[in-house]
């Protein structure tokens, strides 16, 4: 699945001051990075607050990306939940005209076994004929899908092609680089981790902070994936901090925040989540200025 190696970056979604969602500034998120080195984009993932998006707004998002991208980049579609037979109904029953892909989460708070994972993305799998990412992501899902069952995925499911992993565990990497089928890609889901996960042997990262500096987090990935370690660690040295500032308190917050500095978007962000603090604000905008 060549259309998935690279820099892909989950796309947040803007918001006005009233929390509408702000589609001009949307098309200027999604042109800023198609034309700035991003190799995908991920739509209606975690980082687009997709827990607090209505049916309907989702439904004019995609669209509207859609439309933005014009066949430029591979689109990739969140796609998942907790609810088996939901995911299951979406997959059967969604237009998915102009997209080429989908992230599909671990399910999250129902905490099942590996077999119910398996179970679960076996259903999602027979459910559609697209390429599927799996997402694995156990720090918001509150249980973590061994390697074993997604490499038993893997290899079970022909539309089964990738994993992001964003366990934040190298060695968890490492037994999935070790041990996957030849043509399945390990996706690192992790900004601080993606560049060793890439001189590893990974396939690039879906990525936060790569919506913010897309030519330089895309460069850096490319490093990376041609084994150019001093290059690329020279690139991770420059913008680790910047990593670092926009997880502290909570995704997207942080990213916002960045890409307020940036004029690209507002920083508003839809409750529960709330606003960077005023001290990593501060952190954040002294960054972006002297980047």
């Amino acid at each position: 699945m060549q259309k998935f190696i690279g820099t892909g970056v989950a796309l947040i979604t803007p918001f006005k001051k009233d929390l509408s969602v702000d589609f001009d500034a949307l098309v200027k998120l999604v042109n800023y990075n198609i034309e700035n080195g991003t190799d995908y984009l991920v739509i209606n993932g975690t980082t687009a607050e997709s827990a607090t998006i209505t049916a309907e707004e989702k439904q004019e998002i995609i669209q509207v990306i859609i439309n933005t991208n014009n066949s430029r980049l591979p689109l990739v579609l969140g796609v998942g939940g907790n609810n088996t037979a939901l995911v299951v109904a979406e997959l059967k029953t969604r237009d998915f005209t102009g997209l080429d892909g989908i992230l599909s989460v671990a399910p999250y708070y129902s905490k099942p076994t590996q077999e119910g994972f398996y179970q679960h993305f076996k259903a999602i799998a027979e459910a559609t004929d697209l390429p599927i990412i799996l997402y694995n992501v156990p720090g918001r899902t509150a249980k973590n899908m061994e390697p074993a069952t997604t490499l038993r995925l893997a290899k079970d499911f022909d539309n089964i092609v990738a994993v992001k992993e964003a366990g934040n565990n190298k060695q968890q990497y490492y037994t999935l680089l070790k041990d996957k089928p030849a043509d399945f890609l390990i996706i690192s889901g992790d900004d601080d981790l993606a560049l060793g996960v890439a001189l590893a042997g990974g396939a690039g990262v879906i990525s936060v902070i790569g919506q913010a500096f897309p030519k330089q987090f895309s460069t850096m990935i490319n490093h990376g994936l041609q084994g150019n370690n001093k290059e690329g660690y020279a690139l991770h040295y420059k913008m680790m901090d910047i990593v670092d500032y926009i997880f502290e308190e909570n995704n997207p917050a942080g990213i916002k925040e960045v890409l307020q500095v940036l004029t690209i978007c507002s920083n508003e962000v839809r409750l529960p989540l709330v606003k960077a603090s005023a001290p990593l604000s501060a952190k954040i905008t002294k960054f972006v200025l002297d980047f």
